[in-house]
C-alpha cells in the first residue's frame, strides 16, 4: 500500500502576504478560493513537488510560526540563489556529511530547510 503526503497545513498570520511570499519562492499557485465566511483555502506546490501546502482562515489551529518543513532539491547552492534572487532571506550553505542544506523562514517565522543530498537509496 502506498502513501504519499499531498498536502501540509502552514499556519499563517496574513493569507495574501504569505501568499506573495510562496509565489515569490517560486510555488504554483494552485488553488485560491474562499468556500464561505471564515474559510479559505490557498493550496501552493513548490517546483517539482508532488505535495502541497495550504494556507488561509479556518485551515488550521496551529499557532503561526510552528511549522517545520524538509523538502529535498538536487543543489542546495542553486536553490540557494534562486531564493536570494527573488528577494527571500535565506542562509548560507550549511555543508554536512548527510547532506548540504538551505533555511529561511516565511514572514510568520514557519521554517523550510532544503536539503540537498548526492545520492538516495533506491525504494
Amino acid at each position: 500500500m502506498d502513501m504519499k503526503i499531498e498536502l501540509i497545513p502552514v499556519p499563517v498570520t496574513d493569507v495574501d502576504r504569505a501568499k506573495t511570499f510562496y509565489e515569490r519562492a517560486g510555488f504554483n499557485a494552485d488553488h485560491d478560493y474562499r468556500v464561505h465566511e471564515g474559510l479559505r483555502f490557498v493550496q501552493l506546490t513548490p517546483p517539482g513537488s508532488a505535495c502541497s501546502i495550504v494556507l488561509g482562515d479556518g485551515i488550521t489551529e496551529k499557532t503561526p510560526g510552528t511549522q517545520e518543513i524538509q523538502c529535498v532539491v538536487a543543489d542546495a547552492e542553486a536553490a540557494r540563489a534562486r531564493l536570494a534572487e527573488a528577494g527571500i532571506e535565506v542562509s548560507e550553505v550549511d555543508k554536512q556529511a548527510w547532506g548540504n542544506f538551505v533555511h529561511f523562514r516565511d514572514p510568520d517565522g514557519n521554517s523550510w530547510s532544503l536539503q540537498a543530498i548526492e545520492s538516495r537509496p533506491n525504494g
